[in-house]
């Protein structure tokens, strides 16, 4: 089996692992909340990631990083992980995963404007026309939704969504940070593990100065269940997940890796209607094919 082959299925599993991982965390949500799932979950992703990186490096913590990793690798994790997977489990709780993670897709489009701004890289038409597919797919999708909601459901599916829209922006901002932090030579996994370090210590002090930490606890204690769907969720996810993620794109084409780890949205359609137990309109599934072919289009083209 050649190398390219082995990075396009590292890219599809990678797609069925953040689908599997989003279904347990939007289970785990629902019982424990956003707040302390998160909590829970960075502490379980840390454990994982420690773990591997002292089977590939000796070393259960990144030792070679300096003051330039460490700070923007650390402010990637704290808006990227932090906060950014706050919203992202809020989405999980209103909406579903399906909705969410559409609202996901619109995180290239974001990273890329952030990089035409900050980085100068430029946009060609291709570009362009595939940003413009990506939010007409998902504003087909939004709209189809927000009109069967009655006036307090409405309300609800629209915070869901804009829980789902800033969780978007907060990825593509932690993105753009780690990619300051990474360099070109820096190991993406140790960048991995400073930025979920950093994410755990900063949403652990926060909990803390709240004197959330018991509740946070017995919270856990009353919901095993729920500690089970986040263990499973954070191995599949952030630790599975991501692994097979960076292996993707160092063996396969950057846009054939990039388009195939972008389908989490179409594998959530049967999921959702039969697990989540959502009607699923025509105009729902075009919506999101339509906004995952802009997203190809953004690498393809």
């Amino acid at each position: 089996m050649n190398s390219t082959l082995i990075g396009e299925l590292a890219g599809l599993a990678t797609s069925f692992c953040f689908t599997g991982g989003s279904i347990f965390f939007t289970l785990a949500s629902r019982k424990i909340g956003p707040f302390v799932l998160n909590r829970t979950r960075l502490v379980i992703a840390l454990v994982f990631l420690g773990l591997a990186h002292w089977a590939i490096f000796g070393l259960p913590f990144p030792a070679q990083a300096g003051s330039s990793q460490w700070l923007w690798l650390g402010l990637s994790g704290l808006v990227g992980l932090a906060l950014g997977d706050i919203f992202l489990f809020t989405g999980y709780a209103k909406v579903g995963p399906r909705m969410t993670m559409l609202m996901m897709s619109l995180s290239p489009v974001l990273t890329t404007a952030l990089a035409w701004l900050f980085f100068n890289q430029t946009l060609g038409l291709g570009q362009l026309v595939g940003i413009a597919v990506t939010i007409a797919g998902i504003a087909w999708v939004v709209l189809d939704g927000g009109s069967e909601n009655q006036v307090n459901r409405h309300e609800h599916y629209l915070s869901g969504v804009a829980a789902g829209l800033a969780a978007a922006v907060c990825q593509s901002a932690g993105l753009i940070l780690a990619r300051q932090g990474l360099g070109s030579d820096f190991p993406a996994l140790s960048g991995n593990f400073i930025r979920m370090l950093c994410a755990a210590a900063g949403i652990w002090a926060f909990t803390l100065l709240q004197r959330q930490a018991q509740v946070t606890v017995n919270t856990l204690k009353d919901n095993p269940k729920a500690v089970g769907f986040a263990l499973v969720g954070a191995f599949s996810g952030p630790f599975l997940g991501v692994s097979l993620s960076l292996l993707a794109i160092q063996k396969a084409d950057v846009g054939v890796a990039s388009t195939l780890m972008a389908l989490p949205p179409v594998l959530l359609l049967p999921a959702s209607h039969f697990i989540f137990k959502e009607h699923i309109s025509w105009q729902a599934i075009a919506g999101t094919i339509l906004a995952i072919a802009g997203t190809a289009m953004l690498f393809l083209v």
